[in-house]
């Protein structure tokens, strides 16, 4: 049985950060839905750039689209030991789906990572967030101009402070209620996102192994 989990959390709480580390350590795949966009908006497919002018004006891609990018994804071979997903589900409806997919494939229970941080931060880190416009990497701080790759750090689209409170606003109103969705599952966590970095991942650690070892107890019940 795999090690599947969800991290979430509003825009500019680190759950990239998190899941792109925890997968790399964890020998998991990670999913996040806007590489994928990202990678079909570069193959200039119409329906990921009109998502693109879409995420440009803070709003959300349509369920059914990205349901049915990360069901594909999900169905190769190498997300049968397990998965990391960034950035779905955000809203009831692809929770429903993803609930759904899970059942069929008779994989092991997710387990829902809460990455929380209070507004006024998350409105500061988006500020002043960067991604590379070569290998599209995030970077902090308005201080470094260049990448790792040697690639230009850039101010994404959406992290313009107007776009900002409104992505926030959009969490708020369709992404927060996936929370109440998963809220009361015992493989649901919340970490406290506004901690160093290294603080976040010792702790986000502990608390999915700590699920995890609730479900292998389940289950040889």
């Amino acid at each position: 049985m795999g090690l599947n989990v969800i991290m979430m959390g509003p825009p500019g709480a680190g759950k990239g950060t998190q899941a792109g580390r925890f997968a790399r350590e964890r020998g998991l795949l990670k999913i996040s839905t806007g590489d994928i966009l990202r990678e079909a908006i570069k193959e200039k497919n119409p329906t990921a750039l009109a998502a693109q002018a879409q995420m440009d004006r803070g709003g959300l891609v349509d369920d059914a689209m990205i349901i049915a990018i990360v069901a594909e994804r999900l169905g190769r071979p190498d997300a049968r030991p397990g998965f990391v997903l960034d950035g779905f589900p955000r809203t009831v409806a692809q929770a429903r789906a993803l609930d759904e997919l899970m059942a069929r494939t008779a994989n092991s229970p997710l387990i829902v990572i809460d990455v929380a941080v209070p507004e006024q931060e998350l409105v500061r880190r988006l500020g002043s967030r960067r991604i590379c416009r070569g290998c599209g990497a995030n970077a902090d701080g308005v201080a470094a101009t260049s990448c790792g790759c040697g690639g230009e750090l850039i101010q994404r689209t959406d992290d313009d402070q107007s776009v900002v409170r409104e992505r926030l606003k959009i969490y708020q109103t369709s992404t927060k209620p996936v929370l109440e969705y998963y809220r009361e599952r015992p493989t649901f966590r919340v970490v406290n996102g506004a901690q160093p970095p290294e603080r976040v991942a010792h702790e986000l650690d502990t608390m999915i192994d700590d699920a995890a070892s609730a479900m292998s107890g389940e289950r040889a019940r």
